[in-house]
Formats: C-alpha cells, sequence, structure tokens
C-alpha cells in the first residue's frame, strides 16, 4: 500500500471509526438478546442469541479478507455479548419499546457496514469486493438471529434493510476513494445508512418488487 494509505489505514484504526466495530457488535447483541426476551427464552440462550449475532457478520468479514477472527484475539467483544445479555435478563420486557429490536438492529446495521468496508480496504481488498463485504458484515448478524429463532430473515421483510448497509457501505468506500478523512466519511456514511433504515422502518418504504413472475402463462 501506499503511504498516503497506510496513514490512512493507520488514522481509522486510532480513531473514534475503530470504535464502530465494538458499537455494532454490542446493538446486534441488544437485538439478539431481545429475540430471545421475546422467545422467554433462559440466560443461556440470552447469551448465545446475543454472542452470534453481535459477532457473526465481523466473524464472517475477517474469514473472507483473511483476517485474525477479531473476538478470538480480544476479550471485550464476547464480554459485551454477554454483559448486554444479562443486562437484557434483567430489565422488564415492557421498558423495550415494541420496535427496539429493528432500531438496535438498524444501527448496527449502519455500523458494521462501514466497519466492515473499512476493515476490508484495509486489508488491501479492491474498492467493490469491500464495499460488498461492509453489507455482508452488516447483514449476517440479523440473518443468524433469525434463523436461530425460526424468524423470517430479516433481509426479505418489506421495509429496505440491504439497501439502508448499501448505502453505508459504498459511501464510505466511496468517500474514501476520493481521500476524505475516515472520521468525517465514516460519520456520513453511518448517519445516511442509519437514517435510510430508520425511515424504512417508521414509513414501509421498500423498493418496487418483482412483479414478472405472475405475468407468466
Amino acid at each position: 500500500m501506499s503511504p498516503a494509505t497506510l496513514a490512512s489505514v493507520h488514522a481509522l484504526s486510532a480513531s473514534t471509526l475503530s470504535d464502530l466495530d465494538m458499537a455494532g457488535t454490542a446493538v446486534f447483541a441488544i437485538s439478539g438478546a431481545l429475540v430471545a426476551a421475546r422467545a422467554r427464552q433462559n440466560i443461556v440462550t440470552f447469551a448465545f442469541f446475543a454472542a452470534m449475532t453481535g459477532v457473526g457478520g465481523g466473524t464472517l468479514r475477517d474469514l473472507l479478507i483473511g483476517a485474525p477472527v477479531f473476538w478470538m484475539h480480544a476479550t471485550a467483544p464476547l464480554a459485551v455479548c454477554l454483559g448486554i445479555a444479562f443486562l437484557v435478563w434483567c430489565t422488564p420486557h415492557r421498558l423495550w419499546p415494541e420496535r427496539a429490536i429493528d432500531w438496535f438492529d438498524g444501527l448496527g446495521l449502519a455500523s458494521y457496514a462501514v466497519y466492515g468496508a473499512a476493515k476490508a480496504l484495509a486489508y488491501g481488498i479492491p474498492w467493490l469486493p469491500a464495499a460488498i463485504m461492509g453489507v455482508v458484515t452488516a447483514c449476517m448478524g440479523g440473518i443468524i438471529r433469525d434463523v436461530l429463532a425460526e424468524l423470517p430473515s430479516i433481509v426479505i421483510r418489506p421495509e429496505l434493510y440491504v439497501t439502508a448497509a448499501a448505502l453505508a457501505s459504498g459511501l464510505y468506500v466511496g468517500l474514501h476513494e476520493l481521500d476524505m478523512p475516515p472520521i468525517l466519511a465514516g460519520t456520513m456514511a453511518v448517519v445516511m445508512g442509519f437514517g435510510l433504515r430508520g425511515y424504512a422502518i417508521l414509513h414501509k418504504v421498500d423498493l418496487p418488487a418483482y412483479r414478472g413472475y405472475g405475468s407468466i402463462k
């Protein structure tokens, strides 16, 4: 990598953007624990759902880009997931808003999309696969959670989901290619991705569905 790219990577690692990984892990863990709460599961299942949802996307990301799996080399990610599971377990479910799962998931989606793309770029992945890696990182935790809970996957629910991850990831990669400082690029991308997901949750916005199947005779 060029000196400028290396400097950008080091700035990213030392900056607030590096906290996006932990933020994404934490909010996805909350959504996983809330699913366990809704299903009236025990504390062990709470912990399992929180951990699998929290680290699932990042695990796949690291395996695909050839990076050390992040939670295997640091205690904090799993500790955060387990702590959140215990916190949600101790909290009456009525205190959580009805759509809390969707909002926490949306924040995790935007954060993980940006961090996933940023980490892929830092490992020398070209811009297009890096953007896709941001989407994969963002979506896999929610997919794993829904599969474990035997729920319809959040990816195919009515509101925009993958599109919001793609916006956050793609915007970060595009701004990175324009040499925008990582902090500013990451902040803009997270805000835009979460904003789109939040708008979709509130107004049930979706892309047009495929209509050709019904015309086949």
